[in-house]
């Protein structure tokens, strides 16, 4: 009985395989869609503990900040997260020629710090594959005494909320037919206000200056497609200026089956 059961399993895969369309069109955004924001300038010496996460299994988000220490800080920090990419508009210079974009969530952060106490903390943005994502992740992690910050941190995901090309569920068919044509694919990817839509995209910029460890690690996997991995990390006193980005073009790419041709 459990070989005819994995006999059917697997006829069933190969029936998926064939045919198949390998890749990750932009997601969608719901009808009904959420934001959050959340905006403060901190000065002071004293405990401090700060931590922001969102989850949205909608458009393929995680997003990790935390930070905790003991000491002086001043903090000027921006967190915007909008299901409805088309609201949240912002200009990235590494994103679209540092033209405005609209992204699903952004992070914006110019910190300073001493304390004999570490300030340790660090943050993830990660595109879960499982949920539409493109399975890239970008981490960043410190222990410093001392730190100047300033730092933004960006992702998008999704097809433009409103576009002049018909209903956003029409996209990924369109974008398909686009194929090689990139001004077209462009075209498509920008919403009715004009603005671009840069999906799927997962990126850091940071400028810092720190007594103490600090580094990051980035990575994009693809099961049996696609490894990349990038780490680093200093201990000791360091001035960085680093930008971390993965784009994917959000054009379909049709995969050729072992069965293409027959019937299976």
């Amino acid at each position: 009985m459990k070989g005819v059961v994995g006999i059917v399993v697997l006829a069933i895969a190969l029936m998926g395989l064939c045919g198949t369309v390998m890749a990750n069109p932009p997601i969608v955004p719901p009808v009904q869609y959420e934001q959050f924001c959340e905006a403060h300038k901190v000065s002071g010496t004293g405990i401090i503990d700060v931590s922001t996460s969102v989850i949205d299994k909608k458009i393929a988000l995680e997003y990790f900040n935390t930070m905790n220490g003991d000491g002086d800080l001043e903090l000027d920090q921006e967190t915007a997260y909008s299901q409805n990419a088309d609201k949240l508009k912002r200009n990235v210079s590494s994103v679209n020629g540092g033209n405005e974009s609209a992204l699903n969530l952004i992070q914006t952060t110019k910190l300073t710090y001493a304390g004999e106490t570490p300030l340790t903390g660090g943050k993830l943005l990660n595109s879960k594959a499982f949920y539409g994502g493109i399975g890239a992740n970008v981490q960043e992690l410190f222990s410093v005494n001392e730190m100047e910050q300033d730092q933004t941190a960006f992702f998008a995901s999704t097809t433009p909320y409103e576009t002049p090309y018909g209903k956003p569920e029409d996209l990924p068919g369109l974008l398909k037919s686009a194929g090689r044509d990139t001004a077209l694919v462009e075209d498509l990817m920008t919403a009715s206000n004009g603005v671009y839509v840069p999906s799927h995209l997962v990126g850091l910029e940071t400028k810092n200056s720190f007594n103490g460890t600090w580094g990051t690690d980035a990575t994009w996997h693809k099961i049996f497609y696609k490894d990349i991995k990038a780490h680093e990390m200093f201990t000791g006193v360091f001035e960085a200026e680093k930008t971390i980005k993965f784009h994917e073009n959000p054009v379909p790419e049709r995969i050729r089956a072992p069965c293409e041709g027959i019937d299976c």
